[in-house]
């Protein structure tokens, strides 16, 4: 269930967004103020924060940061409150909401911070995921712990919600963390918690994800991209079910029932030394593996469609289905990047598409998939291939770290801010890649976000 904070008066416009959310099966949290909004988040948490420009949305967001509360804030208002808008994007808020509210603006930005419910669950047709749902049904309803695997893209957290809402735990909360999107500091006090004065800033007990999820499910991606120190730590919550807060005095007894994904092969990262075994066995009761999308070619097309139809709605344009040149080039594609490629392949082309369907022109596959896919045999007439531009000539003259930043936030807007996902493509650890942005930040140059968190704000002379 997706955990919507409303901050401002449900009486007006805000009202019709909280009825929408809540129709789409989100579980709302509503402040009056901005101060009641920061108490709200520090004890329950939230995947999404809507907040009424008439209130101090750059306090919040400030508040936020200090206290190393990592939730998407988005102002709302009206048309004319356009000054006020740009004000709290500038102070960090995500995104700007117009009232009155739009229904599938507001379902893709609960998107947009991974928390939007699915009603339907994963859409599978090819034998190779019907076999793995009937899995996940079968141990849905069990306690123990289960290990999501497969490559970054294939849809791990998409399966945990659908696990989750055909579990026992279903009424409970679903509470997700991705690991390798904040720095350890941040980490450990997301996981845990802290009591008031543990650290600097922290002004008041905040209950960490562990507790946020009492009663239901905590997912937690990317676990193979966690701290030594940190996993220690994980594994004692698991065998005590019970979390020690930063700066608290005593164990707080939890009742979680633990996900954990990722895209390594945690096996190897322990005969590597990078993992701890004892907690590779604790998560690895069950293990359930989501193969790549060219493993399952028979989901391509029914989630081509799928993404078509939400798109054309959610932008106000036509509902047009796939020419079937269109379906072969998608057919016949790699698709190196999973269900997320095929997903931001699908938007473009129904951004660009003219006419009665999607034809192959508005289908812009990715470069890396055209360069590795078979050429096509050349007719003996045609002309010679025109020669590829010298894409060196034009590094010349810039220095080397400019040339270094600039591939490296392309890279990682390209992946979305999927940090770990740029830091694979980029060949470099992901500690690495987050050092590099911690320099350009302190530089004063603007970094993506990564997926459902805030931009944290540029840093400011004093």
């Amino acid at each position: 269930m997706a955990r919507l904070l409303i901050v401002g008066s449900l009486e007006g416009e805000l009202g019709s967004a909280a009825r929408v959310a809540i129709a789409r099966g989100a579980k709302l949290g509503h402040a009056e103020g901005v101060a009641a909004g920061l108490e709200r988040l520090r004890a329950e948490g939230a995947d999404l924060a809507l907040v009424d420009l008439r209130h101090d949305v750059a306090w919040l967001v400030q508040a936020m940061a200090a206290e190393r509360i990592a939730c998407p804030v988005v102002a709302c208002g009206r048309a004319e409150d356009g000054d006020a808008a740009v004000r709290a994007i500038e102070a960090g808020a995500r995104d700007f909401l117009p009232l009155p509210p739009d229904a599938d603006l507001i379902i893709a930005m609960l998107q947009a911070a991974g928390a939007a419910p699915s009603r339907d669950g994963p859409i599978a047709r090819d034998p190779a995921m019907t076999t793995l749902l009937a899995r996940v049904a079968q141990v849905a309803r069990a306690e123990a712990s289960v290990l999501l695997t497969g490559e970054s893209g294939t849809g791990k957290e998409v399966l945990a919600r659908h696990l989750h809402a055909i579990s026992k735990r279903a009424r409970g909360p679903f509470v997700a963390l991705n690991c390798a999107a904040l720095p350890e500091t941040l980490l450990e006090s997301e996981l845990f918690g802290h009591e008031k004065g543990a650290f600097s800033g922290a002004v008041a007990m905040r209950k960490g994800k562990f507790e946020q999820a009492e009663g239901g499910t905590l997912l937690l991606d990317e676990i193979g991209e966690m701290d030594p120190r940190l996993q220690a730590k994980i594994l004692r919550v698991i065998q005590e079910r019970e979390v020690d807060r930063l700066g608290g005095g005593a164990p707080i007894k939890v009742d979680v029932r633990l996900l954990a994904a990722t895209h390594r092969d945690l096996a190897q990262e322990v005969a590597r030394g990078r993992f701890r075994e004892d907690l590779f066995f604790r998560l690895n009761v069950i293990a359930l593996r989501i193969p790549p999308l060219r493993e399952r070619p028979a989901d391509i097309l029914p989630l081509a469609e799928h993404f078509a139809l939400h798109y054309a709605r959610a932008n106000g344009l036509p509902e047009r289905g796939l020419s079937l040149v269109a379906r072969q080039a998608l057919l016949s594609h790699p698709w190196h990047g999973n269900v997320r490629e095929l997903e931001n392949t699908i938007h473009r082309a129904v951004l660009l598409a003219e006419g009665h369907e999607i034809a192959p022109e508005a289908i812009e596959l990715t470069q890396r998939a055209v360069m590795e896919a078979t050429p096509v045999p050349a007719s003996p007439n045609a002309p010679p291939p025109t020669p590829p531009t010298n894409r060196v000539a034009a590094l010349v003259g810039r220095k080397m770290e400019e040339v270094e930043r600039d591939l490296i936030l392309e890279t990682l807007s390209h992946c979305l801010g999927n940090r770990t996902r740029a830091a694979e493509i980029l060949g470099i650890s992901i500690r690495t890649l987050r050092n590099k942005l911690q320099d350009y930040r302190a530089a004063g140059i603007p970094v993506p976000a990564a997926p459902g968190q805030m931009t944290p704000p540029l840093p400011v002379a004093v």
